[in-house]
């Protein structure tokens, strides 16, 4: 099935849970358009990209989504290139761990702006062109954590930032359900991306990124009436402490 006039927006996508998510997206044939802070990366991905799927269009765009100009131009540069939008992923994030009484000043901002308000501000920024999309189906996935819903020693204004993005998803759920444009939180538990760099862990002890972009996927696919909400993944073993 031809999906070319579909395209797919990825927030963070250089690496982890986002590119895994963009690179399913494009294996079905949507148009692509990421964002990263990493340069290089950014390069990278698009050659890599532009060799696997040559049919599709794309948009790899340098942008730190916590500094909100810096949303607002890859937004702009989106509806520039694309027009409309059937898919949003707000995926950008960063771990910093610490606690509240403890952490260093200006940690609580830098997670702030890069786990929540990145999302509030490129979200408000492409409704128009989700809401102006012929397509069948409009998503917005916002990737959230099992922080979302636990706090946990050391998780600090990390899990803070994420128990707000779920907040965030819910509220978003009911606005944009007039529009008949779905919203799911994805809760994912320990997944082997750049967070867990250097770990001693064997890494069959955590899920690999590929799954979670097989579960937005899915929830992707399923008929119009029908929305998962949350989809909550932990590894088989449990959650690692």
């Amino acid at each position: 099935m031809s999906q070319h006039h579909k395209t797919i927006v990825v927030s963070g996508a250089t690496k982890g849970i986002g590119r895994a998510i963009a690179e399913h997206f494009a294996a079905q044939g949507f148009n692509v358009a990421v964002c990263a802070r990493n340069t290089q990366a950014l390069a990278a991905m698009q050659k890599s990209f532009s060799e696997k799927f040559p049919q599709q269009k794309f948009l790899f765009f340098p942008a730190d989504v916590a500094d909100k100009a810096q949303v607002l131009a890859f937004a702009e540069a989106v509806k520039n290139t694309f027009g409309s939008v059937s898919v949003l992923v707000n995926n950008a994030g960063v771990f910093i761990p610490g606690q509240i009484h403890t952490e260093d000043s200006g940690i609580f901002e830098q997670q702030m702006h890069t786990n929540l308000f990145s999302a509030y501000y490129l979200t408000r920024a492409l409704l128009p062109a989700l809401q102006s999309s012929t397509a069948e189906k409009r998503h917005i996935f916002n990737i959230c954590s099992t922080a979302s819903l636990v706090a946990y020693p050391n998780g600090g204004s990390y899990c803070i930032s994420k128990f707000a993005l779920l907040g965030f998803s819910k509220v978003l759920r009911v606005e944009m359900q007039p529009y008949k444009i779905a919203v799911s939180s994805v809760l994912p538990g320990a997944t082997l991306t750049a967070s867990w760099e250097g770990t001693t862990l064997p890494p069959e002890r955590f899920m690999q990124s590929a799954h979670i972009a097989e579960a937005v996927w899915a929830a992707y696919s399923l008929a119009p009436q029908t929305i998962i909400e949350e989809i909550l993944l932990r590894p088989m073993s449990g959650d690692i402490a």
